[in-house]
C-alpha cells in the first residue's frame, strides 16, 4: 500500500469523526425540547443557541464539502495511478 493511499486514509478518518462529533454537538429542532431541558426561554438565551447552532451547521456544510471532495479525489487518484 503506497504511502498516499495512507495519508488519504488518515484524512478521511479525520473527516468522517469530525462531522459525527458536530452533527452529535447540534441541538434538535423540536418546540417542546425547552421544556424538557428546563432551560428558560430569554431572549440571550434563543439568540445564543441559535449562533451556536448556526455555527455549527456552517461547520458540518463545510467539512461535508470537503469530505466528499476527497473522496472524489481518491478515488480519481487511485483510478489514473494504475
Amino acid at each position: 500500500m503506497p504511502v498516499i493511499q495512507i495519508i488519504f486514509g488518515v484524512i478521511l478518518l479525520l473527516f468522517s469523526v469530525a462531522i459525527t462529533v458536530i452533527v452529535m454537538l447540534q441541538e434538535g429542532h423540536q418546540q417542546s425540547m425547552g421544556a424538557i431541558t428546563g432551560g428558560a426561554d430569554t431572549f440571550l438565551s434563543k439568540n445564543k443557541a441559535r449562533s451556536v447552532d448556526a455555527f455549527l451547521a456552517r461547520w458540518t456544510k463545510v467539512i461535508t464539502i470537503g469530505f466528499f471532495l476527497l473522496v472524489i479525489a481518491m478515488n480519481i487518484f487511485m483510478f489514473f495511478a494504475n
